[in-house]
Formats: structure tokens, C-alpha cells, sequence
């Protein structure tokens, strides 16, 4: 198969198993989005999805997050892992919310990477999922099938980025993003990785990562 014949490859299996995409983390608005987002950071979304809704029925906007103390916010959130510097980053940018941007969570990915504890990769998500704007995010998931998949080289994940949007039309980024991560859970994660049922990966896989996979 070409390069191409892969890529197509990928988005019509994809598009067959995940018609309708479920959006991973719980949210009602831009703002509980970025906050769940930041929270999912070395956590799963079934735990994020946990706590959230204890979080948001004390605060599910800035005016009412500043009103908490970050220790009452570490508290809440510490079943998410990484509490004092996640808990720091909440009361942090809920300030910087409400000083500079109205309340408002900005669409911009230049404002959001500069609030406390948002990176390229939270704000590419809440640029995605919440206001529509074309965005790659990269998780370990999309990281690892990207490689597998042998459309990327797998350095890092900032290569892993620019990869994928150079190879997939840009209007299917948002969606793409989500099904890739939704398979990568399903028919190809990084333990217990059945091959037999990964299909994608079966078909077009690097070839050094099957050989690996049989010598197993």
C-alpha cells in the first residue's frame, strides 16, 4: 500500500467502527471542558468524569472557583493525581479567566497556552471540542498508533502533530483525534495488545512493530 492507500485506509475503517464519536470527558460549556481536560493529565476520563461533577457542584465557573481555596480544590480533585500543581493551575487561570477575558474561556490557542497549567495539548483539545476550531490533539494513544501505524516516526509527540495534520485533511482532524484514541483503547493499547483484533494495525502496520509483536 502507498502512504495514501494507508491514510484512507484508516479513516474508512475508522469512520465504519466510530460513525458517531463519544466525547471522552464530561462537560456542559468551554469552561468545565478545560478544567476536566487539565485534570485528565496522567489520569483516566473515567476517573475525571468522577470527580468532576463533586468539583463542579461547588464551582462549575470562575467566579465561583476563585471563591474556593486551592487546598479546598486539592482536596476534591486528589483522586486525579498530580492534585497540588492541577489545584494551583484551577484557582490560577479562574483568576486570569476573570481579569482578562470577562469569564470567558478565549478562543485562542495563544491565550490559552498562557494560562497556568494549560499546554498545547489542553488547549488544542478545548479549541477542538468546544468551539469547533481545527486542532490535532495528541495523547499517548494517538502518540503510540501513529507510530504503529508507521505514519509518523514517533520521536516525540510534537513530530507526531505535525505528522497528522500533514497526512489527514483538516477537516477531519476533530473528529479523527477522538475515534483514534476511542480505538486505540479499544483494539490497540499499550498492554494486552491483542493484534489479532487490530485490524489497522494488522493491515498497514510498521513492520518492525509486528515482527516485535510476533517474536511475543
Amino acid at each position: 500500500m502507498t502512504k495514501q492507500e494507508r491514510v484512507t485506509f484508516v479513516i474508512n475503517t475508522l469512520n465504519e467502527l466510530y460513525p458517531t464519536i463519544p466525547i471522552p470527558l464530561d462537560h456542559k460549556d468551554p469552561y468545565t471542558l478545560l478544567i476536566a481536560v487539565l485534570l485528565s493529565a496522567q489520569c483516566t476520563d473515567v476517573r475525571v468524569n468522577q470527580i468532576t461533577p463533586l468539583l463542579f457542584a461547588k464551582a462549575d465557573n470562575p467566579y465561583d472557583m476563585v471563591k474556593m481555596s486551592v487546598e479546598e480544590i486539592k482536596e476534591i480533585i486528589r483522586p486525579c493525581g498530580l492534585s497540588p500543581m492541577k489545584s494551583k493551575g484551577i484557582h490560577g487561570l479562574s483568576q486570569i479567566l476573570i481579569e482578562k477575558h470577562n469569564g470567558q474561556v478565549p478562543q485562542s490557542f495563544e491565550y490559552l497556552e498562557e494560562l497556568p497549567a494549560v499546554g498545547h495539548k489542553t488547549a488544542s483539545v478545548v479549541m477542538s471540542q468546544a468551539f469547533g476550531v481545527p486542532a490535532f490533539p495528541v495523547d499517548t494513544h494517538i502518540h503510540r498508533l501513529m507510530y504503529r501505524w508507521n505514519l509518523t516516526n514517533g520521536k516525540n509527540v510534537v513530530q507526531t502533530e505535525k505528522d497528522a495534520k500533514r497526512i489527514f485533511p483538516e477537516e477531519l482532524w476533530n473528529d479523527l483525534h477522538l475515534q483514534i484514541i476511542w480505538y486505540g483503547r479499544e483494539y490497540s493499547p499499550a498492554r494486552g495488545w491483542n493484534l489479532e483484533k487490530d485490524i489497522i494495525t494488522k493491515t498497514i502496520g510498521r513492520k518492525s512493530v509486528l515482527s516485535e509483536f510476533i517474536k511475543k
